[in-house]
């Protein structure tokens, strides 16, 4: 995977270059102290996967990522974890809060990794959604049709033409919209929570203001989202002193 670096501090990106070079399947094309000079860069240049960190002057790395029509994928890196949510809310694949530690930047780029192969394995196929079934659907994905029960999806992730449905024991992508898959699905067990995010309630382990935790995974709530989320999943169900 071709990737590059934004970064205005020196040492974070001299930190980050060293990270890149114990990965096999990264390949360091370039480094940058702010969104602009990228910005040219990727003009001309295919690039797989940005390093970006968020507070930079002149336009932050937020901002650089609402400026992309078609941007790679992007790992954020920052000193300031208050943005994580926002940051998830734009599809960024994760969130790293410096100093990073490298089990941590491993994590992060072998999600990155995976999101791309399954993304290579679908660039030729078109979104092919069957109606559902009682209790599953059809989606077309590696060239062939693969079922899929309901009840086995956590949580599904979008990625601007992509979808990806994640279930115990398998990562399934497919091309497809995050508005096309909603509407196949049973409004009594999924639920939208975010920009990027369909959950099944039925996983949840617990809630705050910012995420929902399904087993080790953390995933955002959006703010747009919450009210309707709340009222419709968790207060229905809420027991209280009488």
């Amino acid at each position: 995977m071709k990737c590059i670096i934004i970064d205005d501090e020196p040492l974070a990106r001299e930190g980050m270059e060293l990270n890149i070079q114990d990965v096999s399947f990264l390949e360091l094309v370039g480094q940058f102290d702010n969104a602009l000079k990228a910005n040219d860069f990727l003009k001309d240049n295919q690039v797989d996967l940005m390093f970006l960190d968020i507070q930079m002057p002149g336009v932050t790395g937020l901002d650089f990522i609402r400026l992309l029509n078609d941007k790679p994928l992007v790992i954020l890196t920052t000193a300031y974890p208050q943005y994580a949510l926002e940051g998830f809310e734009l599809d960024v694949v994760d969130y790293l809060v410096k100093p990073i530690r490298m089990e941590r930047f491993l994590k992060a780029v072998n999600k990155a990794k995976e999101i791309y192969d399954l993304k290579e394995d679908s660039n030729d196929q078109k979104e092919i959604l069957t109606s559902p079934s009682s209790d599953f659907i059809y989606i077309k994905s590696e060239r062939k049709y693969i079922r899929i029960f309901f009840k086995d999806i956590i949580y599904i992730k979008g990625m601007k033409d992509y979808v990806l449905i994640y279930e115990e024991s398998r990562k399934t992508m497919t091309a497809m919209n995050i508005k096309t898959i909603k509407e196949q699905l049973p409004a009594s067990i999924f639920a939208r929570v975010g920009k990027s995010f369909i959950i099944n309630v039925n996983y949840i382990d617990s809630i705050d203001a910012d995420f929902i935790v399904i087993g080790k995974e953390e995933i955002p709530l959006g703010r747009t989202y919450r009210e309707h989320f709340i009222n419709t999943y968790v207060k229905t169900n809420l027991i209280g002193r009488k």
